[in-house]
């Protein structure tokens, strides 16, 4: 441990050498404490492409002890300094950064998950920087699978239970943080801690939703069902925004039901120009005859699309007909805009890895991304859907919006995450990319500063959002956003974070000025 302390203090003289220690066998790490500049590089950039933050240096580790004794070198240490545990770098806003601090690569360490069953049913152990794609691969061999998803598979498990983790699936399921029997978990003080709903209760549901700032995942105890082959995959479009809205409320209504008599997914997206509207139909055809919008009677010039999957087997393949058309008969879509494919459950939880691999060959995948992920009140969605998809987003977006409803219920209230205080809530996600084409509404500087103006436009008119993966920089921000929840998540930082060592990213705390001063 001293040796560990010695060499982060002399890290800073020691920039120009590409890897300090070589192993460190002799400092008693088994992995790779790193120097490099293309290692600070990456792990000074996320996603999001516009926020840059250097770390003095990097940890690849060996072992969940090389974790353990960073951060308490961290915690020991006169003049400290910040540890962010970083997955696959998607955050959008710098948040996975530790300026002048060490950022620890988590992903770039893999244990196979381990399949069990306890009295809580079927379970899988996965290490906190495993991606999920590569936990689907591993409990597909036993023929199971999570039962809560994200819609893109390449994030870390310890990522999305920092945030909350949500997909189509939630509405039924809940998120992925309502799907997690323990952990494992180091804090602040660099103490490795088991924690459940039985057991170290307050770290448990501190650190699902946490944004990373009461302990950083190892192991993640997730549950698992029995896996689907197939899934029926369906879209629809509707001109009405009060339609759509109201079939996608009964759709959710149904969680709880026999599978039989409800969908296994349940989305939406906003369609608002005429190119995304033919690339809304290309998983499902090819597009030799473009659709406009104004053919199909838009309201405003927008259109909405429902998505809804029915997951079935080989044995129940030959019911699936009959009780999609069921549901569907329950719903007022357009009825000359139904697109159906089958596919392999796989292959649909993946789907977004397609496009991405799309976009990676043009060139067009590692762009800034401004994105803005809102939480919005069922009671306020209308509103929403008049001053911003029919009002500030005007005929151009630059990358899908998402919308969808989930139930409040599905959502434990004892984790740190926010969320409108109504019995249903919608995610909006903008998920827009910043390009150098020469066209103005697709720049950062127009991206960004429409979701100002986006979120402006929600406080004058006294839409209660809260912002999933949220983003602020001031004091009363941060209160603002946590509101009854502020006192609790300080008392849970004090005990397990106390010199505010972890994901400096955030902004949420001060390290230099204790006890607990936000950002300002």
């Amino acid at each position: 441990m001293a040796n560990l302390l010695l060499l982060l203090f002399l890290l800073p003289i020691h920039r120009s050498i590409s890897t300090v220690g070589l192993t460190l066998d002799r400092l008693g790490i088994e992995g790779r404490l790193s120097t490099d500049p293309a290692d600070v590089e990456d792990s000074s950039v996320d996603f999001g492409g516009f926020a840059r933050a250097e770390p003095v240096a990097v940890l690849h580790p060996g072992s969940v002890e090389d974790i353990v004794g960073l951060v308490r070198s961290a915690y020991e240490s006169a003049r400290g300094f910040g540890v962010s545990a970083r997955g696959h770098g998607h955050s959008i806003n710098g948040q996975a950064q530790a300026d002048g601090g060490v950022v620890i690569e988590m992903s770039r360490m893999s244990r196979r998950p381990s399949v069990g069953s306890s009295a809580q049913g079927l379970y899988a152990d996965v290490w906190g920087g495993e991606l999920w794609i590569d936990v689907l691969r591993s409990t597909l061999e036993y023929g199971l699978a999570p039962r809560s998803w994200t819609d893109y598979l390449y994030l870390s498990v310890g990522g999305t239970l920092s945030n909350g983790g949500i997909s189509g699936q939630a509405f039924n399921h809940g998120p992925q943080i309502s799907n997690v029997f323990q952990l494992d978990v180091v804090t602040g003080k660099g103490e490795l801690v088991t924690c459940s709903r039985e057991d170290n209760r307050e770290l448990f549901y501190g650190v699902l939703g946490g944004l990373g700032q009461f302990g950083i995942i190892t192991r993640a105890r997730i549950a698992l069902e029995p896996a689907p082959q197939r899934v029926r995959w369906i879209r629809v479009l509707y001109s009405k925004f009060s339609a759509f809205t109201k079939d996608q409320e009964y759709l959710i209504s149904l969680h709880g039901k026999p599978a039989s008599q409800r969908f296994d997914y349940v989305e939406g997206f906003v369609i608002v120009d005429d190119g995304l509207i033919n690339n809304w139909r290309s998983s499902f055809s090819s597009a030799r005859n473009p659709v406009k919008i104004s053919s199909l009677g838009a309201d405003g010039g927008v259109l909405y699309s429902l998505e809804m999957t029915k997951n079935y087997c080989e044995s129940t393949a030959h019911m699936v007909d009959q009780e999609v058309e069921a549901l569907m008969k329950k719903l007022h879509f357009i009825p000359s805009s139904v697109f159906t494919t089958d596919l392999p459950y796989v292959d649909f939880l993946d789907r977004v890895h397609k496009g991405e691999l799309k976009l990676r060959s043009k060139g067009l995948w590692n762009v800034p991304h401004p994105w803005l992920n809102l939480f919005v009140p069922r009671s306020q969605i209308a509103d929403f859907d008049a001053g911003v998809f029919r009002g500030i987003l005007g005929n151009k977006t630059s990358g899908p919006i998402l919308i969808y409803p989930m139930n409040k219920n599905k959502w434990d209230s004892k984790s740190s995450v926010v969320t409108p205080d109504e019995d249903v809530f919608y995610l909006v996600a903008l998920l827009r990319s910043a390009l150098d084409n020469g066209a103005e509404t697709q720049t950062l500087e127009h991206l960004t500063h429409q979701n100002q103006r986006i979120l402006s436009f929600c406080k004058e008119a006294g839409i209660k959002v809260k912002q999933y993966l949220p983003h602020y920089t001031t004091q009363e921000e941060w209160k603002d956003h946590f509101g009854d929840k502020w006192s609790i998540f300080l008392r849970r930082k004090r005990e397990f974070d106390p010199k505010c060592i972890l994901a400096p990213g955030q902004r949420i705390f001060k390290r230099s000025s204790p006890p607990y001063s936000s950002s300002s």
